[in-house]
């Protein structure tokens, strides 16, 4: 792992920024973020809810066919610490999908949440565990950003 400011962090990725990683034609800093995430310059945190959340929106809204998903999901699965919840959260009563990634964030002991829900933006923290838009992210380690191979 980096020891880079970003080493010691254990982050979630809210399924927006993971989607966007994924799908977008252009790097931007979803695809960035996931980088640093693939590359362990920080600690990914993911859970089976998580996971089967991201697969869905890939199949339903970008109609990916099963074997993309599938190896998408793998390399997931594959960075990421799994955390299985044992606690159900019900703090964002508007979007019960935002709740596992709260619930993700508790049980894994994350330090932050990456995310461009406005749902989840709006708490600004949880339980300790500080809330970022994917810029704000950039913000917080630009030397981190600076690293990464140029295309």
């Amino acid at each position: 792992m980096s020891t880079g400011a970003s080493a010691g962090l254990r982050v979630v990725l809210d399924t927006n920024v993971l989607v966007s990683a994924f799908t977008s034609s252009r790097p931007g800093i979803s695809s960035q973020i996931w980088i640093m995430a693939r590359d362990q310059r920080f600690r990914l945190l993911a859970s089976p809810a998580l996971i089967t959340e991201a697969a869905d929106v890939l199949r339903r809204k970008f109609s990916w066919d099963q074997e993309r998903v599938s190896g998408r999901v793998k390399l997931l699965s594959k960075t990421a610490e799994m955390v299985v919840p044992k606690l159900a959260l019900r703090v964002v009563p508007e979007d019960d999908d935002d709740n596992r990634i709260l619930e993700c964030a508790v049980a894994g002991r994350a330090s932050l949440i990456v995310s461009s829900d406005h749902h989840l933006r709006k708490l600004d923290s949880y339980e300790g565990i500080s809330i970022v838009t994917p810029i704000a992210f950039h913000r917080l380690f630009p030397q981190e950003f600076l690293r990464l191979p140029q295309k």
